[in-house]
């Protein structure tokens, strides 16, 4: 092989490299264009569906500002992030005389962090005024995640002794408006609105057997659920 015919050789090697290596926009833009028209007939992401049939590509693309949740209950509290173990060892360490005295029980379970407050700690029998106990107790909860930004639902339970007084005909109106009673004192404490619900089970999510008086009193009580990510996002409807 002559010298000329092997650098002609390496050109056109090098040259083919070159080409390779250069993506050409329009031509991008025209099959990402014929990608979207051939998917139109399916169900696209809002975003793609948003875009479709413009023949361009999008000017921005919107990164999630952490990653996916795994479930597992971890969400950013300013620019740090809390774990529900991290933040159940911390109300333990806050709570450590009301769990002492089997007033409050903390718990990880699927849904997140639950923190849980005997009615003995919380509401005189009967009624859904806060307790001077209660509200020492819901004052250092809502200190630990006023800022973290999952969302809480508060639950009411009772256990399954009929009620029926002047203010409340059922232990289902007993149940709700001890949940919304915490509720309104989140707000107070300045929480966030949207990331607060309230629900009354009545006696029907029992935590043991009200067969005996020491059953249904672990039956009556209040929850604070600090929802990890992934039940959220199942339970909860997305903005429209």
């Amino acid at each position: 092989m002559s010298y000329a015919d092997f650098i002609t050789l390496l050109f056109a090697f090098f040259t083919t490299l070159y080409a390779i290596s250069t993506v050409d926009a329009q031509k991008l833009e025209s099959m990402v264009a014929s990608m979207q028209d051939a998917f139109a007939q399916g169900d696209l992401p809002a975003g793609l569906r948003d875009k479709r049939g413009t023949g361009g590509l999008p000017k921005t693309i919107d990164i999630p500002a952490r990653p996916p949740s795994t479930g597992e209950g971890v969400e950013g509290r300013g620019n740090r992030a809390v774990s529900a173990a991290e933040l159940k060892a911390q109300l333990a360490t806050e709570l450590a005389d009301q769990v002492d005295q089997g007033l409050v029980d903390i718990e990880i379970d699927p849904r997140g962090l639950v923190v849980s407050i005997r009615e003995a700690g919380s509401f005189p029998t009967g009624r859904a005024d806060l307790s001077p106990v209660a509200r020492e107790v819901l004052t250092k909860v809502g200190r630990a995640i006023v800022d973290v930004t999952n969302a809480v639902r508060v639950e009411g339970h009772t256990d399954d002794v009929p009620i029926h007084t002047a203010v409340y005909r059922s232990n289902w109106e007993l149940s709700t408006a001890r949940a919304t009673t915490v509720v309104a004192f989140f707000l107070d404490q300045g929480f966030d609105p949207t990331r607060l619900s309230a629900a009354g089970y009545a006696e029907y999510h029992p935590r043991v057997e009200n067969d005996s008086e020491t059953g249904r009193a672990r039956n009556r009580r209040t929850d604070i659920v600090v929802l990890n990510p992934l039940t959220t996002e199942r339970e909860e409807p997305a903005a429209q």
